[in-house]
């Protein structure tokens, strides 16, 4: 369903899509098109779309095309895993 939602094709988009929106919320969906979870989000995500669009803009990014973010993201993933890691054991 990613071909429903406006697609951003590098990180100079990603950026642009983000400093040019100055009234609405920009959500961005980051992941592969090809990927099953990532087309369950794209349903929702574009099935939304109409309804909010007065006051958020909804992007697709496919990591493989544009793998500006993935460091950064991996390694903010990483941290939140570690900490919830660490609740575990502590509970």
């Amino acid at each position: 369903m990613s071909y429903l939602l406006p697609h951003l094709h590098s990180g100079w988009a990603v950026d642009q899509a983000i400093l040019a929106e100055e009234e609405r919320v920009v959500i961005i969906r980051f992941g592969h098109d090809w990927d099953e979870t990532c087309m369950q989000m794209d349903e929702v995500l574009a099935s939304v779309a109409e309804k909010i669009k007065n006051f958020a803009v909804i992007y697709v990014v496919d990591i493989t095309e544009v793998p500006d973010f993935n460091t950064i993201f991996y390694e903010y993933f990483k941290k939140i895993e570690e900490l919830n890691i660490s609740r575990k054991m502590k509970s």
